[in-house]
């Protein structure tokens, strides 16, 4: 079943806090599905269908639900790293489009900045039961490193450059002076960017992701709930998700999942990548911006580079905005799952509501994708299509 136009993004919040210092993070979920109850005109009562990621304290979706007073009819905890809020949009529209649920909450917190953090391995390297550790734990690869080893391979196979991989940033922190919520606000130079401490060969530290608090909720509901509700509607109009792993060896790291899923909710959507007008991208790292807009179709496969060079993402001069509200590299970044913000950001330029600064004109159609896990390993990707109607 096609979910095109069976479900709307009602509400959506983000939690303006970048340092949780005496929250918790279930209190950040109440915070967070609270505002976006609130943007949406609907009520916890109204909520039927509950989704978060497995990171949620507890017994994810059930002790969440106890904690916000919520009886859901339909439950996702479903976790694919950075992807799992993109991933989790599509998945309510599927329990609506066959009436599982009407009124789905989802929300995100973490608190990575101020909480304990990972072991410097990563979660997913660490563990003893995770079947891969045998394999991969004696050559101690750090998340910097399976970044760092994909920009290298691109730059070898096709001649990309630190420089053009520091237009990313650039963009990134021209659109980050306008939040005043934004970890970075500092507007960045190239040359600032391939001169800032190495951190992984290729990759700079401002080639990398802020850490950061914080949160953020989305509310969809069917066409009937949407129909009353007074706030601009955004319908999603295709979504697709897609897993690339190592397969035994036979893997190529000059891409990502996002060759699988981006076709697919093209095609759900009926449109192309020239019909967007916006795009929010996970970017964990300048190199996971670059390789996704090459496998979603918005450019040649090893022709990110130029494609991303001289400002050609930056809102009123290039030709295709990207996370005009600093993304992961200077915004926030919350728990590793940044696909929450980009949903959120998407949604504010669709609706008209994001800062004047950096609001496309005629945002009619933009577009969010997640990456989650790593991009020189195994991931989790999903891409969301969605259209102001």
């Amino acid at each position: 079943m096609s979910i095109n136009g069976k479900a709307y993004i009602a509400g959506a919040f983000e939690h303006p806090t970048r340092k949780a210092t005496g929250k918790t993070i279930p209190q950040l979920h109440a915070e967070v599905a609270a505002g976006a109850l609130a943007d949406a005109g609907l009520e916890s009562r109204d909520v039927d269908g509950f989704f978060c990621a497995s990171d949620a304290p507890g017994m994810g979706g059930i002790d969440m639900a106890e904690y916000l007073g919520l009886r859901p009819r339909y439950v996702d905890n479903t976790d694919t790293g950075g992807s799992s809020y993109v991933l989790a949009v599509g998945h309510a529209a599927q329990a609506i489009a066959t009436g599982k649920c009407s009124v789905a909450l989802i929300t995100l917190a973490g608190m990575p900045r101020t909480g304990p953090g990972p072991a410097g391995e990563g979660a997913f390297l660490t563990d003893p039961i995770n079947p891969n550790v045998p394999y991969e734990l004696p050559f101690r690869p750090v998340i910097t490193n399976l970044y760092g080893m994909c920009a290298k391979r691109h730059m070898y196979e096709f001649g990309t450059t630190s420089e053009q991989l520091a237009w990313v940033k650039v963009a990134a922190s021209h659109h980050a002076q306008h939040n005043p919520n934004a970890v970075l606000r500092d507007v960045v130079t190239v040359e600032d960017v391939v001169n800032s401490p190495m951190i992984s060969d290729p990759l700079h530290r401002l080639d990398c992701c802020v850490i950061s608090d914080g949160g953020g909720a989305l509310i969809v509901v069917s066409p009937e709930v949407a129909r009353d509700l007074k706030r601009p509607k955004v319908m999603v109009r295709g979504a697709a998700e897609a897993i690339k792993h190592l397969d035994g060896g036979r893997t190529d790291i000059t891409y990502s999942g996002a060759v699988w899923s981006g076709p697919k909710a093209f095609d759900e959507a009926k449109i192309t990548p020239s019909d967007i007008k916006y795009v929010s991208i996970y970017d964990s790292f300048t190199i996971t911006v670059l390789m996704t807009l090459e496998d979603l179709g918005f450019c040649k496969k090893g022709e990110g580079g130029r494609f991303v060079s001289d400002g050609n993402l930056i809102s009123g001069f290039g030709k295709l905005p990207f996370n005009t509200d600093g993304g992961g590299l200077c915004n926030n970044h919350p728990a590793n799952r940044g696909g929450m913000t980009k949903v959120i950001e998407a949604v504010r330029q669709l609706r008209g509501e994001a800062h004047p600064a950096v609001q496309v004109p005629n945002c009619d159609l933009a577009l969010a994708h997640g990456t989650g896990g790593y991009l020189g390993s195994r991931h989790g990707s999903a891409t969301l299509i969605m259209e102001r109607v």
